[in-house]
């Protein structure tokens, strides 16, 4: 039987946090994880370019026969994902599912805030996108919104420079510019999937008050629910527990800081991915 994994894409190393949060929740199946870390970070880049880049990434992870992608990107999830639910999949691949990591966010995070203020760090083009914003007002229209970008924190943590005084001066400088904003916010949402690795740093600096929430949790749990209400697509994957790493960028590198991020040993595989 042919390999039917799941895809999980990010532009770099962030998405690790979410697979391995998907993992521990569906053990059972077979990924494929594919990081463009050639071309990362994509926070800075326009909605075109994500948007190509995105579109590679998943036609690669098709390739590989993933019928479900996760985009584990929130720069790809807020400027790509619905241009390829809506333009791509329904002409050229009509069986297959991508997903992203934005919408499963924001329909938990209103239920988890008192106060109905809600912060939001992200990439640039998280921010600059509003996706948070619009989503939020759907699941929850009572809530008020605040962002602020931090453009240094995925170099910062992909360098592994996030636990030195200069790191941990622009970590605080971001988080301190956002509860300036609105001292009432009491639930802060990690719009990109490299921050969990410095979720503790963020939650000594605000204090008990103040919930921190990473999206991998809720991604899992949220991927597990979709299977059991999606059975034809369910039943397609393939139960090997195995997984396979591919990189754009050199794989020594990306094994040793996959390694870091993963906490086990990765192995992968150099590729191409442009069209």
């Amino acid at each position: 039987m042919l390999s039917a994994p799941i895809g999980v894409f990010d532009s770099g190393y962030g998405g690790l946090t979410v697979l391995s949060e998907i993992k521990k929740r569906l053990p059972q199946y077979d990924y494929v994880y594919l990081g463009d870390n050639a071309r990362a970070p994509y926070g800075n880049r326009s909605f075109d370019v994500v948007y190509n880049f995105t579109l590679e990434a998943v036609k690669f992870l098709f390739q590989q026969g993933c019928p479900l992608v996760i985009i584990a990107c929130n720069t790809a999830s807020a400027k790509a994902l619905r241009s390829i639910q809506q333009q791509v999949l329904p002409s050229l691949y009509p069986n297959n599912r991508v997903l992203g990591v934005i919408r499963p966010s924001t329909e938990e995070i209103g239920q988890l805030t008192k106060s109905k203020h809600v912060g939001v760090l992200g990439t640039m083009g998280t921010i600059q996108s509003n996706s948070y914003v619009i989503e939020l007002n759907k699941f929850a229209p009572e809530i008020n919104v605040i962002q602020h970008a931090c453009p240094m924190w995925v170099p910062l943590i992909e360098n592994n420079r996030h636990e030195c005084e200069a790191g941990k001066m622009f970590i605080e400088e971001d988080v301190r510019e956002l509860m300036k904003k609105d001292p009432k916010i009491d639930t802060i949402i990690l719009a990109c999937t490299h921050y969990p690795v410095i979720k503790k740093q963020i939650e000594q600096l605000l204090g008990p008050d103040i919930n921190v929430i990473a999206q991998g949790p809720i991604v899992a749990e949220k991927l597990a629910d979709y299977l059991l209400r999606h059975h034809e697509l369910a039943n397609r994957l393939t139960s090997g527990s195995n997984t396979k790493f591919f990189t754009t960028e050199n794989s020594i590198v990306f094994d040793e800081k996959a390694t870091q991020f993963l906490n086990e040993l990765v192995v992968s595989e150099h590729v191409e991915i442009a069209i």
